[in-house]
């Protein structure tokens, strides 16, 4: 306690505040009453009270307010006021808030090392952080707005330490996430600043954050809230996305692989009319183009940097960025960061950088993009940052691009000027020339860019040739660089053209020539660095022993009066060893060097801080050492060295010989490999084609040779006229199910032929039974035996009712006659024996007579009976007759059909065919080997044999 009072400033002795009594009486209450209502009161005092006793209150309620937090969870409203109390005794950001300009200025610090203090208090028992974690997870808004507060408070004092707690705690990052789906924007948006916290300086908790599908989440907030039009909330979300990408290299593949860089197309869709921008729209998109930034900085690993790059191009960003860099009415610093933003998404990636080279300002008559870039930078109107942010975009668009260092230096080769517009080479050699330093340093960084790792351009530029003055002969752009260092002009402009010369020079014997050849250079070099001149214009002498320097070990030998070993004798001479390796280490101890070396973006506070360009100090730490060596070195040395050299640059020409070969190969493998693709996508295509093609036509050659097994002989008789019917295009089943009527159909017909066959037996009987009445009805009945089937059954039937007639007339006239011959009987005398033996065989006759009559009555009516039976029995052959008629013809309709489908199918057969040898001919083209059509048919006979012998021994 007195050590906190300590901290405050306040004697540890005296008379207490007012308050102090109330505050221990509270916390007596809260700690002794049984009411919850009683604690309930107390707690609410003591939150009054902490803003204006907050040492008080933190000191003896702390406990207390943990115990309520612990104890009384039941109850939402006194958990509220307790979060709200340790809020306010943790939290600096009431007290900032009160604090009036006549306060010490030692009270602000003073009351963040007391809250620093409460909160090391309260996390020193790790549960109470796990405790808050629970609590944050209540729905109920005065339990979890508190706690998100508290728990935001803690972060901000003590980071580390509860980043830690939270980490350790089962699902305590995962509880927190769920504050970003609360439906409640106050909660929404306070818990994007807890998170805010969470995140910082903490890879592991950014990696469990991002996993926890927060990108979509705050994606989806910025989206709801207008994007850039958007409010604070926009600015908070963008600064988490921020924390979670920078430096985390996890991160950035996931936000990258999740198709996140597709959802910041829209930040910037930006209206044509873009006056008036609010200060919190300038605020968001200058946040949204530092996102884009992390992700495609120089620092991250380069596969990492090249995908996002790619995938920036894809999507359309980089068109959208080049849009707002081109567009009218942008406010300045939101230009000078489109520029670095643009300067980076292009840099080192080829793609990006020949977009960037087609880009054209909206002008009449339209400009390229780099050329009014250019014409910014060599303005010294234009504001420092914008300048540094242009040069920044050229040196970015020239990083590792052959292809646009050649154009830029082709706009000031003779054969390439054209008079009628600016080129960037002239605005470059402009701005070497001009008056103004900052814009010479500027233009001579560029083009030395322009020449960096170009050993060609630098022989190229040698050609360049300048006009001076009218009447004067032009000279060379080499030549004009060292006539104008050798006039004395300012630091800064001389620092940049000796920066332009080491650049040319260095790897290029050719041009080293040139230098060496004009008799002005060396003096001038070794005059420079012999001379012990002021602390500002040692950096120059540094740089000039080390233009000398690297024409020593660049030199060929060419020129006799400025060979190795005399330039060294020189130094030897006029300046000494040991001075020129010292004069030389003045460039890398400068502290503007250290400061150039860290990143590749130009970072000044000021014009007179330009001095040195980032990719310079990679060519001073590359040479600084051979140079110190090749001053030591003897003659022989030197031509063991020059053997070696010229052993080595053989060697390079021939490893350059074979990258360019290498080179070539690789991009008509390139070219290949995509056609390699296209044909293995065709290929595919043309394999599925095939497969289905054979499959259907394997189908069609098993239905078919099925059928020609089925119907073996070829032909079947299915009518009366012997048609041959063809049935190859009906399936067996529908053949087996047409074979099996057909069966049906003779079985019933052979019924019907044995029931005619009875009857005829039947007739025969009659026949017999006739000619035992005698030879007339034989002789008739003999006549009828030609009858066959149901008509001469008729015939016949006809014929026997006019025997049974004429038998009837026959027995009627016996009849009559006996009579006759007994009213004769009757007649003569009984006495007479010869007339009675006539009569007694006259009756004798006539009783035979009679029974034969009966007998033949009863035949007659059996014969009727029959010839009715016969009647419906014909009657009933001939429907069957119609039925076997219509039978027929249907099945000569569906054979007909068949034989239709038949013919097609052999038709369908034929274009099978057709393609299939097409599709061989493609694939043996392709080289994929194929089986000839003759083997599959000669396989095909083949089982066709195999099943045969099975059948023939079945």
């Amino acid at each position: 306690m007195n050590f906190l009072r300590g901290v405050m400033g306040g004697p540890s002795a005296g008379p207490q505040p007012s308050g102090a009594d109330t505050i221990q009486k509270l916390c007596d209450r809260v700690a002794s009453s049984t009411l919850l209502d009683d604690r309930r009161d107390a707690v609410r005092a003591l939150k009054a009270l902490s803003k204006k006793y907050r040492l008080e209150v933190g000191i003896q309620a702390m406990e207390h307010l943990v115990h309520v937090l612990q104890t009384d969870r039941s109850d939402s409203e006194i958990i509220g006021y307790a979060l709200d109390t340790l809020y306010n005794v943790i939290s600096n950001d009431l007290e900032e808030e009160e604090q009036d300009d006549s306060e010490e200025e030692n009270s602000p610090k003073q009351g963040d090392d007391l809250g620093s203090q409460f909160t090391e208090i309260f996390i020193k028992q790790p549960e109470n952080v796990t405790l808050l974690l629970t609590l944050v997870e209540e729905f109920d808004f005065h339990v979890r707005w508190p706690g998100v507060k508290l728990l935001t408070s803690l972060l901000k004092q003590q980071g580390p330490q509860v980043q830690q707690i939270i980490l350790v705690s089962p699902m305590g990052v995962s509880r927190l996430m769920d504050l970003l789906a609360d439906s409640r924007e106050v909660i929404r948006n306070d818990g994007v600043l807890l998170l805010q916290q969470l995140t910082k300086s903490n890879a592991a908790i950014q990696k469990i954050v991002a996993f926890e599908n927060a990108f979509e989440r705050l994606l989806d907030i910025v989206t709801e809230e207008g994007n850039s039009d958007g409010g604070i909330v926009v600015e908070d979300c963008l600064l988490l996305l921020q924390n979670l990408l920078k430096n985390n290299n996890s991160n950035q593949n996931f936000f990258k692989e999740g198709s996140y860089i597709q959802r910041m197309k829209p930040w910037f869709e930006v209206g044509d009319d873009n006056c008036g921008w609010s200060a919190q729209k300038v605020t968001n998109l200058h946040l949204m183009l530092q996102l884009v930034r992390v992700l495609v900085s120089p620092t991250n690993p380069p596969g990492a940097t090249t995908s996002c790059q790619k995938a920036m191009f894809h999507c359309g960003l980089l068109q959208q960025l080049c849009t707002i860099l081109m567009a009218t009415g942008v406010p300045a610093d939101i230009l000078t960061e489109t520029i670095n933003t643009v300067s980076e998404v292009i840099r080192g990636c080829q793609m990006n950088q020949d977009y960037f080279a087609s880009v054209n300002a909206p002008s009449n008559p339209p400009r390229p993009a780099i050329v009014v870039l250019l014409m910014s930078m060599v303005n010294e109107r234009q504001p420092f940052v914008l300048r540094c942010a242009v040069l920044y975009c050229f040196q970015c668009f020239l990083y590792k691009n052959h292809k646009g260092q050649g154009e830029i230096v082709s706009t000031l080769l003779p054969s390439t000027i054209d008079g009628s517009s600016v080129s960037a080479g002239q605005l470059l050699c402009g701005g070497l020339f001009s008056t103004d330093s900052l814009s010479n340093w500027c233009a001579a960084v560029a083009l030395a860019h322009a020449l960096q790792e170009n050993a060609a351009l630098k022989e190229q530029l040698l050609r360049v040739q300048l006009a001076t003055s009218i009447g004067n002969p032009p000279v060379s752009l080499l030549q004009q660089c060292t006539n104008i260092l050798s006039q004395g002009s300012k630091v800064q402009t001389r620092v940049g053209l000796l920066m332009l010369l080491c650049t040319w020079l260095s790897n290029c014997s050719i041009a080293v020539t040139h230098f060496l050849h004009n008799p002005a250079n060396v003096p001038f070099l070794t005059g420079q660095i012999a001379e012990n001149l002021g602390e500002e214009e040692q950096l120059v002498q540094g740089l000039c022993a080390l233009l000398l320097g690297i024409s020593i070990y660049y030199n060929d030998n060419s020129l006799e009066n400025y060979r190795k070993e005399k330039l060294k004798q020189l130094i030897e001479k006029r300046i000494g060893r040991e001075n020129f390796v010292e004069k030389l280490g003045f460039i890398s101890k400068h502290e503007l060097y250290s400061r150039a070396a860290q990143k590749p973006q130009p970072g000044f506070s000021s014009p007179e801080h330009m001095m040195f360009d980032h990719e310079f100090t990679k060519l001073v730490k590359e040479l600084e050492g051979v140079i110190s060596k090749a001053i030591y070195k003897s003659s022989e040395e030197d031509k063991k060295e020059e053997e070696v050299k010229k052993t080595l640059e053989q060697h390079d020409n021939i490893v350059t010989h074979y990258k360019k070969v290498i080179r070539e190969q690789d991009q008509e493998l390139e070219e290949l490999k995509q056609q390699v693709s296209t044909l293995k996508s065709q290929n595919e295509q043309l394999q599925v084609t095939v497969t289905q093609q054979v499959s259907q036509i394997q189908q069609h050659k098993d239905q078919y040779n099925l059928l020609k097994v089925q119907l073996g002989k070829d032909t079947q008789h299915h009518n009366s006229h012997g048609d041959t019917l063809q049935m190859n295009g009906i399936q067996l089943e529908e053949v087996s199910k047409l074979r099996e009527e057909l069966e049906d159909w003779r079985n019933r017909h052979e019924q019907l032929q044995g029931q005619l066959k009875e009857k005829d037996a039947v007739i025969e009987n009659l026949k017999s039974l006739q000619v035992e009445m005698g030879t007339e009805q034989s002789s008739q009945l003999s006549s009828s035996r030609g009858m066959e089937h149901s008509a001469e059954l008729q015939k016949e039937l006809e014929l026997l009712r006019t025997q049974i007639q004429l038998q009837a007339a026959e027995i009627s006239k016996l009849q009559t006659e006996n009579q006759k011959l007994q009213a004769t009987n009757t007649a003569i005398d009984p006495a007479l024996g010869a007339s009675g033996a006539v009569a007694s065989r006259s009756s004798e006759k006539e009783g035979r007579l009679l029974q034969e009559l009966g007998e033949l009555q009863s035949e007659v009516k059996a014969l009727s009976e029959e010839k009715a039976s016969l009647q419906q029995q014909l009657d009933s052959s001939s429907s069957t007759v119609a039925i076997l008629q219509d039978e027929k013809s249907k099945l000569q309709q569906e054979v007909a059909e068949a034989k239709k489908e038949q013919d097609d199918l052999l038709v369908l057969l034929a274009d099978q065919d057709q393609k299939l040898s097409a599709l061989r001919s493609k694939l043996k083209d392709l080289g994929m080997p194929v089986e000839d059509e003759d083997d599959i048919e000669s396989g095909d006979q083949a089982d066709e044999d195999e099943d045969g012998d099975e059948e023939e021994q079945d």
